[in-house]
């Protein structure tokens, strides 16, 4: 299993913060246009433990693929956990930390994930996915300093 974690400070207070990660439609500004994110179901105003989302996405080769979350967890204001119900990764648990510090919020992801495909996953690891991953969450830091962080 691979983990992916990333902390980045957010000039604002927690409500704004939480109220922006909390709307499941606020990932697709957070997302490259490239990954051709798009929501397929109607979502209700905030998130909810239990809610099921399916997206398309296009990670590779502009192929689209089908992939479902579920919130598994949330404690307003302070995290949820999303994971992969359906999808490219043979296992994906996302956690979305949130705490108030001096002057606004950090924010910290931690993803745990496990690429399918045995030995095939483990090569392609190293060789795309890593990459990939780190490329977009590249991305949402860059677009969370342009909304939050003027």
């Amino acid at each position: 299993m691979y983990q992916l974690k990333r902390t980045q400070f957010v000039r604002t207070d927690i409500k704004t913060c939480w109220d922006f990660f909390s709307r499941p439609e606020n990932l697709k500004k957070i997302t490259p246009s490239y990954m051709g994110f798009d929501i397929k179901m109607e979502l209700p105003e905030r998130m909810y433990e239990g809610l099921m989302i399916e997206y398309t996405v296009r990670p590779l080769l502009g192929i689209p693929m089908s992939w479902i979350t579920e919130i598994k967890t949330v404690k307003e204001n302070e995290f949820f956990v999303d994971e992969q119900r359906k999808g490219p990764y043979k296992i994906w648990h996302h956690e979305h930390h949130f705490k108030e510090v001096e002057g606004g919020v950090e924010m910290t992801d931690i993803v745990s994930y496990e690429i399918p495909l045995g030995f095939l996953g483990r090569i392609a690891h190293p060789l795309i996915v890593k990459g990939k991953l780190e490329e977009i969450f590249k991305y949402r830091f860059e677009q969370v300093e342009l909304i939050f962080n003027k």
